[in-house]
């Protein structure tokens, strides 16, 4: 048979589109021509596939006019993951394999020049992708791929190590032929039960700092972002780099939605599954480093940090676009990247931790050295932190700076296991009311879900009005306040709750 059809996915985001490579031999002038709006890479596969299959004791129809055309035409393929099935298809097609075995198999996988099969980007993506399609297939992937992709549940995923492991499994069948051997490198597999090992840095390192560490505590419990401003050396950085630890374990939805990013940006390590991302960008890091983009389009830190925490240190350092595009992220948990012929959605749910100095030299305000800033050197500093920006975060906390003293003769703080019990309790409390965090509440859901006492509504309708807070301010005040009476285990939201909410919302200039 001269033509034949074997089915791959490409990745658009998190989604993996059906993409089938239609391979056709011809009598003509010898040529190889791939079509199918393939970027260079794609197009790289003519050599890297010829010099495979000949290396690996097969026969390439050198003496046909090979055409392959990766379907849909309009659908924009990257990456090497289609030489493999560019490979099967010539195979079938010149009869060296069964072609109608291949129904049912979808095929990823990059080929060295010798045959050995090398793994792709978003293997895991584009597992979890067909399952949330309820697409009933059976995954063809390179070794350290196939493990990836088989974590999804109710995944048919079959290794292979060399391009003939691949050959020996879809040869024809002979009559009355003995069953040929299986290949020592097809292999099955089956995601065994994974031991979670979770490890983050514990809070008991952290001597003092007792309201950063109840902000911190709060922030974990219902989902809040947090701004730490203070002087060098106070400690900010090493309460941020163990707020991680805080928050409850992740699911098994949550692990692979986060695995799932990690695998579509390179980076996924089996080592670090169901434990919370922390993306520390450096403050250089562009707009398109935080959000996402390029092309094709890939993910950027917000969306690494899904379902974990995303930690900007030095934040008025950072690009002031960079900062700004922030602001949807923080709202949706979503981030949605347009280009000129792409676009992809990739999940944003991340909590953000900033740090900063209150002004350039970093020691306003402390008892320990004196100030050289004047006050315009002060308002510019902070004024690189947009009113819109600063709004967004539901706690600001001041870490001031430990005298040696307390440092050094201070014992170890509480634990990052019974802070995160409590946290865990806290968050149990809101998902079994609401159904979700209570930073993730909107509209008519805070009306119905904060159960604010009389006493504490007209206490925050006071002092909002003298404050001066926009409607959203008020609000995010609102879900912080019912966090710290989830905290408490109280049924409504009383003016406690409401008075120690509202000491977290003094801004920068405060």
């Amino acid at each position: 048979m001269s033509l034949s059809l074997v089915q791959s996915r490409a990745l658009l985001g998190l989604n993996a589109a059906a993409v089938t490579v239609e391979v056709h031999l011809a009598n003509g002038l010898p040529s190889f021509t791939l079509v199918g709006l393939a970027d260079v890479e794609v197009k790289e596969a003519r050599e890297r596939v010829r010099s495979a299959i000949q290396n690996s004791g097969l026969e390439f129809p050198n003496n046909k006019r090979i055409t392959v055309n990766l379907a849909p035409a309009d659908l924009p393929k990257d990456s090497g993951r289609f030489d493999l099935p560019i490979a099967v298809g010539i195979l079938a097609a010149s009869g060296q394999i069964d072609a109608a075995r291949l129904a049912g198999h979808e095929f990823a996988g990059e080929l060295s020049l010798s045959g050995e099969l090398r793994p792709v980007r978003g293997a895991l993506a584009m597992s979890l992708a067909l399952h949330g399609a309820q697409v009933r297939t059976k995954l063809v992937l390179p070794e350290g791929s196939a493990e990836e992709a088989a974590l999804v549940p109710d995944t048919h995923v079959y290794r292979a190590k060399h391009l003939l492991d691949v050959v020996s499994h879809f040869l024809p069948e002979v009559a009355d032929a003995p069953a040929p051997a299986p290949a020592p490198g097809w292999t099955r597999v089956v995601a065994s039960p994974i031991q979670v090992s979770a490890h983050y840095a514990d809070m008991a390192d952290v001597k003092g700092q007792s309201g950063a560490k109840r902000a911190l505590e709060i922030a974990a419990a219902g989902g809040h972002s947090l701004l730490l401003k203070g002087p060098p050396g106070s400690g900010k950085s090493m309460l941020a780099q163990r707020f991680a630890g805080l928050l409850p374990p992740m699911t098994t939805l949550e692990a692979l939605e986060s695995a799932a990013v990690a695998s579509v940006g390179g980076r996924f390590a089996l080592k670090h599954w169901a434990q919370r991302p922390t993306c520390s960008p450096h403050h250089t890091a562009s707009a398109v480093a935080l959000v996402g983009g390029g092309s094709p389009p890939r993910p950027g830190e917000i969306s690494l940090a899904h379902n974990g925490v995303l930690f900007l240190d030095e934040l008025p350092e950072f690009p002031r676009a960079a900062l700004e595009a922030l602001r949807e992220p923080l709202e949706t948990g979503t981030i949605t990247i347009s280009r000129a012929a792409r676009r992809s959605e990739f999940p944003a749910r991340f909590q953000l931790i900033g740090a900063m100095n209150p002004c350039p030299c970093g020691y306003l305000g402390s008892s320990q050295k004196a100030c050289r800033c004047t006050p315009d050197q002060v308002a510019r500093y902070q004024g690189r932190l947009s009113g819109p920006l600063i709004d967004r975060i539901d706690l600001h906390v001041e870490v001031p700076a430990l005298p040696a003293t307390e440092l050094l003769q201070a014992p170890p703080g509480e634990s990052t296991a019974s802070i995160r019990e409590r946290c865990t309790q806290a968050r149990a409390r809101a998902i079994a009311r609401q159904g979700k965090t209570n930073q993730a509440l909107q509209g008519q859901e805070i009306d119905d879900f904060l159960l604010l006492d009389d006493a504490a509504a007209k206490f925050l309708n006071v002092a909002a009005a003298r404050l001066g807070w926009s409607a959203r301010s008020t609000h995010r005040a609102l879900k912080v306040a019912r966090t710290i009476a989830d905290l408490a285990g109280a049924r409504t939201t009383q003016v406690t709750h409401v008075a120690e909410a509202m000491q977290y919302r003094r801004g920068v200039g405060a």
